[in-house]
């Protein structure tokens, strides 16, 4: 577990979370982290927009929070295979608006993992909303 986490260890983080009354993995409902959100969405959006409204940053948290969810994917991790997003956290941008989007099947895989994101958005005030992604309309 070293250096996964930066300078602070995992069980570290996790007592000091416990005592600041943050819902700690495994143990979470979507319903506690955000009311507007149900268990049964197919699909969530983190939004870069604090709940006041102003543009999160670092600007490329997004792809940073992917990233850390790139190895849970169906059939897991794949060693020597080129690393890419997983399909149950993909970043994108929505109406100019940096989002990642993660699908439930990442909460039956993984709870933890789940609870990573939510929890990530609870910490950093992001807004997070239900919804379906989808495709772009071809061009003709």
């Amino acid at each position: 577990m070293r250096g996964l986490v930066g300078s602070k260890s995992y069980i570290r983080y996790n007592t000091s979370a416990a005592r600041q009354g943050v819902i700690l993995p495994g143990r979470s409902s979507i319903n506690r982290l955000y009311p507007m959100v149900s268990n049964s969405a197919k699909e969530v959006f983190i939004q870069g927009i604090t709940r006041d409204g102003k543009t999160f940053r670092p600007s490329d948290w997004a792809e940073r929070l992917a990233g850390v969810m790139s190895p849970f994917r169906p059939g897991g991790a794949r060693p020597g295979r080129h690393p890419g997003y997983s399909p149950w956290c993909v970043p994108t941008l929505v109406n100019g608006v940096k989002c990642v989007v993660v699908h439930h099947d990442l909460r039956d895989y993984e709870p933890m993992a789940w609870d990573f994101c939510l929890n990530f958005a609870k910490d950093n005030d992001l807004q997070v909303v239900e919804a379906c992604l989808l495709p772009d309309e071809p061009r003709d």
